[in-house]
C-alpha cells in the first residue's frame, strides 16, 4: 500500500471510467488524471485507500506514442474532454476494448465469441465541432465580471472559456454576445451558494441540415431586463430561429425549468436525420452528434432486419427518433416513453412526416410493456402478446429485470440492444442470454449474440454507444 503525498514512476497501462489513467505499483493501483496509455509518469498520491489510490499527474517523464497536443488550451481542466490529448485512433481501440471487456468480465461472454461477432468501431471524419447542444453556466470572476464556460472536472467552478473544440463555431458569437450584453446592463450571473443572480445557463441548439439556431436563457426570474436589445442583436446572427426564457428558482443541479417562454420567433426548431424530420423545443432529447446518429440508428435499422411485416416495439423511444427511422421499413412501430412531453413531440413528429404506422404510449416501459402483455394474454385466450422485433435503447442504468422478463416471453425473433453504458448493457445481455444459468433454467437461454458494434457518439470522452443484435434461438 502507498501512503498519501508519496510519489512515484508509473508506466500508463490503461484508461478509467472517468478518463484517469490507470497503472501499478507492485500490485497497487493508482489512477493519475490527465495521463494518457502508454506515458511514463511521475505521480503523487492524493488519496491512498488499501489496494488503490488517486494521484496527481507532476511530469510526464516519457511521452506516449499516442500522447498528442489538445485542440483546446482549457483540456486539462475542463470536465468535458477527457482524453482528448489521446490520439483518435487510440481512442477508438480504447472504446471498442473497454466494451469488449464488460461483455466478457460482466455479462459472462466468451472471448471467442465476442471476437467472432464484434464489427469494428464506428468513428468520426472530424471528431470536433460535432455537438448540435451545449448548456453553458454563467458565473462571476473575482473581478465581478460575468464568465461562462463549462465546470471543471468534479467541481461547480466555472472554466471561463467561449470557444469550446466540441461544439458549433457560432456558439462563441452567442456567447459573447451575451457577457457584453451583461456587462452593459449589469445583469447579474446566479450564485449556487446565495441562490441570487439572475442567468443561469444558456441554452444552444443547431440544426445541423436546417442550420437553424434556437437560444434558452435559464433564469432564477421571470424576466431579462433590456431584453429588446439583446434580441435586437440575437436575430442579427443567421439562421437565429428560436429566442425563449426558461424560469428555473430551485436550488437543484437540473438546469432546465419546468417550463418556457417565447421571446422571440419560433418555440422550436427543425432537423433531420437521414430523411426523417424532427422539431425540438427547448426541453427536448435529443442526441447531440447528429453525423454519428444517423449511422447509429442505420445500424439500429440494419440489425432489426425489417421486411415491411414486422411489429416493433420500441422502449424508451424519447421524440420518436428510432421509431420513425424503424416506421420506414415496419409493418408497425409501438414507442414506450415515460415523459409526457417527449411523446407528445414524438407524435407531432410522426404527423409532420406523415409516418401513420407508429403509435405512441406514456409510461414506464417497464410499466407499460409487462401491461400491455398480461392484457393481452387476458383479453385473447389462447394466443400470445407477440412482436417481432424489440428495439430497446434505455438509459445509463439498463433495464430493469421485470422488463427483460417481459421481453423473453413475447419471443420476438429479434431484440436489438442500444447502449450508452456497457456495463449495465453486459448485466442485461447476461439476463436475456441466460449466461451462467444451470441446465434447469435451459428456457432462458432463448436468445444468441449475433453481432455486435460501437459508434463513437462522443469523441474526445470515455463516452461510447453500442449496438447489439440478439437472435431468438430455433429450441
Amino acid at each position: 500500500m502507498m501512503q498519501k503525498n508519496e510519489t512515484a514512476i508509473v508506466k500508463i497501462e490503461d484508461i478509467g471510467v472517468n478518463g484517469e489513467g490507470i497503472g501499478k505499483i507492485d500490485g497497487y493501483t493508482l489512477f493519475i488524471k490527465d495521463a494518457v496509455i502508454g506515458d511514463v509518469v511521475e505521480a503523487k498520491v492524493m488519496k491512498a485507500k488499501k489496494n488503490y489510490g488517486y494521484a496527481r499527474l507532476m511530469k510526464v517523464i516519457t511521452p506516449s506514442e499516442y500522447r498528442v497536443e489538445p485542440k483546446c488550451m482549457f483540456a486539462r481542466k475542463c470536465g468535458g474532454c477527457q482524453i482528448q490529448e489521446m490520439t483518435y485512433e487510440r481512442q477508438l481501440l480504447f472504446k471498442q476494448n473497454k466494451v469488449r471487456s464488460n461483455l466478457e468480465r460482466i455479462g459472462g461472454i466468451a472471448p471467442e465469441l465476442l471476437e467472432q461477432t464484434m464489427e469494428p468501431i464506428i468513428g468520426m471524419e472530424k471528431p470536433f465541432y460535432y455537438r448540435n447542444k451545449a448548456q453553458f453556466p454563467f458565473g462571476t470572476d473575482k473581478e465581478g465580471k460575468p464568465i461562462t464556460g463549462f465546470y471543471a472536472g468534479r467541481t461547480h467552478d466555472i472554466i471561463a472559456n467561449t470557444d469550446c473544440a466540441l461544439g458549433v463555431p457560432v456558439n462563441q458569437e452567442i456567447l459573447e454576445l451575451v457577457l457584453d450584453f451583461m456587462k452593459k446592463y449589469h445583469i447579474s450571473s446566479y450564485d449556487e451558494k446565495t441562490e441570487e443572480g439572475l442567468l443561469r445557463h444558456v441554452l444552444i441548439r443547431f440544426g445541423f441540415i436546417t442550420k437553424e439556431i434556437m437560444v434558452c436563457f435559464v433564469i432564477n426570474g421571470t424576466k431579462i431586463p433590456h431584453s429588446e436589445e439583446l434580441i435586437e442583436k440575437l436575430i442579427k446572427i443567421e439562421g437565429m430561429t428560436s429566442i425563449t426564457i426558461s424560469p428555473n428558482r430551485k436550488r437543484t443541479n437540473v438546469i432546465m425549468g419546468e417550463t418556457y417562454e417565447v421571446l422571440w420567433g419560433q418555440e422550436v426548431i427543425t432537423d433531420y436525420i437521414g430523411n426523417v424530420k424532427y422539431q425540438i423545443s427547448p426541453l427536448s432529447f435529443y442526441q447531440v452528434n447528429p453525423v454519428q446518429t444517423e449511422k447509429l440508428y442505420g445500424l439500429a435499422m440494419e440489425y432489426a432486419g425489417l421486411q415491411g411485416q414486422e411489429t416493433v416495439w420500441d422502449l424508451y423511444c424519447g421524440i420518436g427518433t428510432i421509431s420513425l427511422f424503424l416506421a420506414q421499413k415496419a409493418k408497425e412501430v409501438r414507442g414506450v416513453e415515460i415523459v409526457p412531453q417527449a411523446i407528445d413531440d414524438a407524435r407531432h413528429n410522426a404527423e409532420m412526416n406523415g409516418i401513420k404506422n407508429v403509435e405512441f404510449y406514456v409510461g414506464k416501459a417497464e410499466e407499460v410493456l409487462p401491461e400491455y402483455y398480461e392484457t393481452y394474454d387476458r383479453e385473447h385466450p389462447g394466443d400470445t402478446a407477440r412482436a417481432d422485433v424489440i428495439v430497446v435503447d434505455p438509459p445509463r442504468k439498463g433495464c430493469e429485470e421485470s422488463l427483460l422478463k417481459t421481453m423473453l416471453d413475447m419471443e420476438p425473433e429479434r431484440i436489438v440492444y442500444v447502449s450508452c453504458d456497457s456495463a449495465t448493457l453486459a448485466r442485461d445481455l447476461k439476463y436475456l442470454c441466460g449466461i451462467g444459468e444451470e441446465d434447469a433454467q435451459e428456457s432462458r437461454r432463448k436468445y444468441k449474440l449475433v453481432k455486435w458494434r460501437t459508434v463513437d457518439q462522443f469523441p474526445m470522452s470515455v463516452h461510447v454507444e453500442t449496438c447489439v443484435l440478439l437472435q431468438r434461438r430455433t429450441m
